[in-house]
């Protein structure tokens, strides 16, 4: 992408009323517009980067057998009325509006109800079980703190993908391989080793349910990890009954903040009764699915990745979802300089090198806060000096160190 074809531009400023680092981060550098508290566009490099994310989330959910679906957002009130949860004092998360004939609609929070009565279309026999959709979509929750940019939206990008599963067995043996992908999908996100399976109230559905917690001065949530086993306890079940249960010492744990970037949840029958999905066993009895639920925000990660991935200059992106992986600037308007540069953006871009090209008439100083706010791991500077010499110089974001390098060494480096 050359800089002269993108509509965005950076700021010196984030907007006065935006307190959290990650918002204010990617509104200077051009990678969201701010609609309203908790309510956020993706401009062109942010909708790269969001994009990036769901691909590695994708990849490691159909690895384990997910189909991709896309379900509505607009929701009837009835099938929520089934299970309970279109009662606000049950979910009082919910935006929800009427059609001009009185008709009752909701945003979808969340999407257990649509879904299992959807199934019940597909699913009669043992046959045709198991079966785990997933889907990315936008979900709408009418959250009452919107303070922390993209970690906590009222608008928000949402993976929930759902197994429905003949027996218990079954269902427990996926939830395993749900949680395995989850660490894969964190580890290629580059927040893995930050990432801990932790403990946490499974509510009315299981003993416990999981969550996927990454370590962060700003996080909202206090869990309590033991690194040498990499699992950690949510406050809300630190008791001795759970540490007990889990072989954990209280004084091998350590209290520390942190956000939630995924979850897995057991659900048994608690949708699958009401609705009335069933299947035929191989005896000929009707049987109840069991289903979970596995959630991940590529959003909220996005957010949580800014705010750690920073410095005072601006961004950090992990090579595996920054915009591009390169931020070529060319210094001056000599017509070997520009050549040399066109030819090298060129050059990349068929060796499929992802390339932000800074051909702006702008001055090299400019040019340079640029690259840093934007994040991009490498930048490769091209002058009619360096030229001379037949070097090109290559700066790492993350270190800033500095090489110069042959033509050569540079493809070397890049591909």
């Amino acid at each position: 992408m050359r800089l002269t074809h993108l509509f965005t531009k950076t700021l010196r400023d984030a907007p006065a009323d935006e307190v959290a680092k990650n918002a204010q981060l990617l509104i200077r550098a051009g990678f969201i517009y701010k609609e309203m508290a908790g309510v956020y566009a993706y401009l062109p490099l942010g909708k790269r980067v969001l994009d990036k994310i769901i691909q590695i989330i994708r990849e490691e959910m159909d690895s384990i057998g997910g189909n991709e679906i896309s379900l509505t957002a607009l929701q009837p009130k009835e099938v929520w009325e089934t299970s309970g949860r279109w009662d606000d004092s049950v979910m009082d998360v919910w935006f929800k509006t009427e059609l001009n004939g009185g008709s009752a609609l909701g945003l979808a929070p969340t999407h257990e109800e649509p879904l299992t009565r959807l199934m019940k279309q597909y699913i009669k026999s043992y046959k045709d079980l198991p079966v785990y959709p997933y889907q990315f979509q936008i979900k709408f929750r009418n959250e009452l703190r919107s303070k922390s940019g993209l970690m906590r939206g009222r608008e928000f990008w949402m993976k929930d993908l759902y197994s429905f599963s003949r027996t218990q067995a079954e269902h427990d043996e996926f939830y395993e391989k749900v949680s395995e992908a989850y660490h894969r999908v964190y580890e290629r996100l580059g927040i893995g080793e930050q990432t801990f399976k932790t403990f946490a109230s499974g509510g009315s559905f299981a003993k416990y349910s999981h969550e996927f917690q990454t370590i962060s001065p700003v996080g909202e949530d206090t869990i309590y990890l033991n690194r040498e086993k990499g699992i950690a306890v949510n406050q809300e079940v630190y008791t001795d009954e759970t540490l007990a249960e889990l072989g954990l010492d209280k004084s091998s744990l350590e209290e520390v903040r942190a956000v939630e970037v995924g979850n897995i949840f057991t659900l048994g029958t608690r949708f699958s009764d009401p609705l009335d999905l069933r299947y035929t066993d191989e005896n000929g009895v009707s049987q109840p699915v069991i289903m979970g639920s596995y959630g991940i925000g590529p959003s909220r990660i996005m957010g949580l990745v800014a705010e750690h991935f920073s410095d005072d200059k601006g961004l950090l992106w992990p090579e595996a979802i920054a915009p591009a992986k390169v931020y070529l600037v060319p210094i001056g308007t000599n017509d070997t300089v520009v050549s040399t540069s066109d030819s090298l953006y060129n050059r990349l871009t068929d060796l499929h090198v992802d390339v932000l090209y800074d051909d702006r008439d702008e001055r090299p100083g400019a040019k340079f806060a640029d690259a840093e706010l934007i994040g991009v791991p490498y930048r490769v500077t091209i002058s009619e000096r360096l030229l001379g010499e037949n070097k090109y110089e290559l700066t790492i974001r993350a270190t800033g160190e500095t090489s110069l390098l042959t033509e050569g060494e540079l493809l070397a480096k890049l591909t």
